[in-house]
């Protein structure tokens, strides 16, 4: 079989950097992010967070292929605001939205336990 192995699909090696950011040389005041070890959950979680964003004018992520782990997200922003920091921002408004979450349903277990 030609798959990779398992592991692979996690497990960062020496050298490799999580994330890469090049500078989109096509269109004003982009970036092109790419974020090693991930998939589909993490690049539409972070695409939809970066358009509720109103100074970001672009998002949108690609998976380059089927059998490497990683994906391609590019980012465009107004000039008052670097792709850089959309990205920080979603990602820590992503960090909330998960805690609250937690909470919610850490609740709502115990809330069912003591009922029961």
């Amino acid at each position: 079989m030609n798959a990779p192995p398992t592991f692979e699909s996690f497990l960062l090696f020496d050298g490799d950097k999580k994330v890469t950011i090049e500078k989109d040389t096509k269109v004003p005041n982009a970036s092109i992010f790419t974020i090693l070890k991930e998939d589909h959950t993490l690049g539409n979680l972070l695409k939809n967070q970066l358009l509720k964003d109103p100074h970001v004018l672009f998002a949108g992520y690609k998976i380059p292929h089927p059998l490497e782990h990683k994906f391609v997200l590019r980012i465009q922003t107004t000039s008052e605001y670097s792709p850089q920091e959309a990205f920080t921002n979603a990602i820590t408004d992503l960090i909330s939205e998960i805690s609250l979450l937690e909470e919610r349903f850490s609740e709502a277990i115990r809330e069912r336990q003591e009922r029961d």
